[in-house]
């Protein structure tokens, strides 16, 4: 009877697409929320539908031919008129899939700039590396909350970034002191500043959402980082500052965005504390380093 029921659990998980943040886009990029912002209603960014379709495309260009080569179709499903404040992805046999959602691109704080991270989380989900999300038996195919943040702004944003006039951008931006001084000590050129700059606030926009939905009255800041250590890696949403914060290494690790993240060792392609990096690195507050 329980190898009868063993056998039919193996059976419906193996035959069950895998989800990591969930269709409806209840448990996505953010917790469950239940705001809607449908298409005209007031108070929102100002991103449009071509905004919202540009962005999608100009990553959709990058990662399909890298998913490609891995033998897997990406499939982005844009769904401007649907109010869903979330995005998710979901891996269904050979195709990865990406859902993003018009609610959450007219959300007041989201910027161009927040918006494409949050593409660039969805594809986190798959292409980020290690540490992924524990699984039944082993870890999933998906990397966790924090490591698709991380991978959004250290590789994936600065993909999307690196054809742009980002010194030109940047100068229409109001960079907190903390943000300007940490990416001009972390990078020498003009450009790769600018770039880091751009995936630090972008990283503000997103971490703004976060704390808008859990009505946090406190500010999120580049100089108040998260104190919290978990003694374990929390593969679930950190805490909007923990999030600001990893946003914000992500963009000022130094590890060329060329060169590729590994699927099982969470040190390869990243900026790490035992190569003697002290910013740059995944923040304490959801990350446990197997070593130091």
């Amino acid at each position: 009877m329980r190898k009868g029921f063993l056998a039919l659990m193996v059976a419906t998980l193996l035959s069950t697409p895998a989800f990591t943040c969930s269709e409806d886009g209840s448990t996505g990029i953010v917790e469950e929320n239940n705001l809607y912002i449908a298409v005209g209603e007031k108070n929102t960014n100002g991103l449009t539908e071509e905004d919202f379709n540009d962005i999608i495309t100009k990553i959709e260009n990058i990662y399909k031919p890298i998913i490609e080569a891995k033998g897997k179709r990406l499939q982005i499903a844009r769904n401007w008129t649907d109010g869903t404040v979330n995005a998710y992805a979901r891996q269904s046999g050979n195709t990865w899939h990406v859902a993003m959602f018009g609610g959450l691109a007219r959300h007041e704080t989201i910027t161009r700039d927040g918006f494409a991270t949050v593409v660039c989380h969805e594809l986190g989900h798959h292409l980020g590396g290690a540490p992924k999300k524990a699984g039944w038996w082993s870890s999933s195919w998906a990397s966790n909350e924090g490591q698709a943040d991380y991978f959004g702004t250290s590789k994936c944003l600065r993909k999307y970034m690196e054809v742009d006039d980002n010194v030109s951008i940047v100068s229409q931006m109001d960079i907190p002191v903390a943000a300007q001084t940490k990416c001009e000590a972390a990078f020498t050129s003009e450009g790769d500043v600018a770039m880091c700059l751009r995936g630090a606030m972008a990283g503000m926009s997103l971490a703004n959402l976060f704390r808008a939905l859990r009505n946090l009255t406190t500010e999120l800041k580049f100089d108040t980082p998260d104190q919290n250590v978990v003694t374990r890696t929390n593969d679930n949403h950190p805490a909007p500052q923990c999030r600001l914060d990893t946003y914000f290494n992500g963009a000022l690790c130094d590890v060329d965005h060329y060169t590729d993240v590994s699927q099982t060792d969470a040190l390869v392609g990243t900026c790490n504390r035992v190569d003697s990096y002290t910013d740059g690195v995944r923040p304490l507050c959801w990350y446990k380093p197997s070593s130091m």
